[in-house]
C-alpha cells in the first residue's frame, strides 16, 4: 500500500473527524487584513470602581505585549487619568493607540437627556484630545421585567441621534452598541431602532452578546454590514465564568463567518476582542488574551511584532 496515500488519507480523515477547528491548525490561513484591538474590560477597568483608572496600565501592558493593533477603554478613565497627566506616558510608554471609548448615555428619562449628551460631548473631546476614532454607545441600564420599549422609543432614537451628531462634529464616528439588561436588548429592539435613526448613527454590536441574548450574530451582522463600524469581538458558551462568556474559539459565536463578512464590507470597520472579567477566574488576563490571539493567528490574523 502506497505510504503517501496513506498519509493523504489519514490527513484528510483527521480534518473532518475533528471538524472546522482542526482545518485552520493543518491548513494555513490566507493572511487577513484586519488589526484587531484589545478592550480594556478583563483588567477591571470600568468607571466607579476604586483604582479603576490604575488598571488601564496593566491592561496596556498585555495588550501591547501580545501585538494588538489598539485598546478601548470608558473614557472617564481616559480622562481620570489625563487630570492626572498620566495618560500620555502611559500610551507612549507601551505604544498601543486609542481606537475607542464606550458610553453610555441616559435615554429613558427625558429630564437627563441634556446632562447626557453634555457628557457625550465632554467625553468626546477627551476622546479625540488622544486620538480615538470613535465612540460606541451604550443606552442606560433598565428593569427588562415589566420594561416597555414602545413608550421609550422616540427618546431612544432622540439621544442616539443627538449623541452620534455630537460625536460627529468633534470628528468621531459613532454606533449603537447593544447591551443585556438595557433598553435596547433584543433583536426586534436593535432592528426597529437601527431603521429608525439618522446616518450618524452606525452599528457597532457585541456578537457575544447577540448570542447570549438568542439571536444569529451571523445574521445580524449581514444585514447591517453596510453600516457596520464597530465590533465587540466574544464568544459565549453560557458557563458560569465570565459571565458566560469565553476566550476567542471556545464558544458558540461563528467567529470565522464574521470574521469573513467584515473583511469583505465595503467600509472600515474596528474589531475589538472583548471578555468580561470573572470572579475566581481560572486564568489571568494575559492568559485569556493569549488564547484569543492564538485563535486569531489560526484564522490568519497578523499582530504587531
Amino acid at each position: 500500500m502506497d505510504a503517501t496515500l496513506n498519509r493523504r488519507n489519514f490527513t484528510r480523515a483527521a480534518a473532518i473527524g475533528l471538524g472546522s477547528a482542526a482545518c485552520h491548525i493543518l491548513f494555513a490561513a490566507p493572511a487577513r487584513k484586519l488589526k484587531i484591538g484589545y478592550t480594556c474590560i478583563t483588567w477591571g477597568s470600568f468607571p466607579g470602581r476604586v483604582g479603576a483608572a490604575d488598571t488601564v496600565e496593566a491592561a496596556l501592558k498585555d495588550i501591547s505585549s501580545l501585538g494588538f493593533w489598539g485598546f478601548e477603554t470608558f473614557p472617564e478613565l481616559l480622562e481620570d487619568l489625563d487630570s492626572r497627566d498620566a495618560l500620555k506616558p502611559l500610551i507612549e510608554r507601551y505604544d498601543v493607540p486609542l481606537i475607542s471609548g464606550y458610553l453610555v448615555i441616559n435615554v429613558t428619562d427625558p429630564s437627563a437627556a441634556k446632562d447626557s449628551l453634555a457628557k457625550v460631548i465632554r467625553l468626546g473631546k477627551v476622546i479625540k484630545k488622544y486620538s480615538g476614532s470613535f465612540g460606541v454607545i451604550q443606552v442606560n441600564s433598565v428593569k427588562r421585567d415589566g420594561y416597555d420599549f414602545q413608550a421609550n422609543r422616540a427618546n431612544i432614537i432622540s439621544g442616539l441621534n443627538d449623541s452620534a451628531m455630537a460625536l460627529a462634529d468633534l470628528g468621531l464616528g459613532a454606533g449603537l452598541h447593544q447591551h443585556t439588561g438595557t433598553a435596547i436588548e433584543t433583536k426586534d429592539e436593535v432592528y426597529t431602532v437601527m431603521n429608525a435613526v439618522n446616518k450618524y448613527v452606525k452599528f457597532a454590536p457585541d456578537v457575544g452578546q447577540l448570542q447570549k441574548g438568542g439571536a444569529d450574530p451571523v445574521k445580524v451582522v449581514k444585514d447591517f454590514l453596510p453600516i457596520l463600524a464597530h465590533m465587540h469581538l466574544k464568544d459565549y458558551k453560557g458557563w458560569k465564568l465570565y459571565s458566560g462568556y469565553c476566550p476567542l474559539g471556545q464558544g458558540q459565536v461563528d467567529i470565522p463567518a464574521i470574521l469573513d463578512m467584515v473583511e469583505a464590507g465595503s467600509q472600515p470597520c474596528d474589531v475589538m476582542v472583548e471578555l468580561d472579567p470573572s470572579k475566581n477566574p481560572p486564568q489571568t488576563p494575559l492568559e485569556t488574551a493569549q488564547i484569543s490571539k492564538a485563535y486569531l493567528e489560526k484564522l490568519g490574523c497578523k499582530f504587531r511584532t
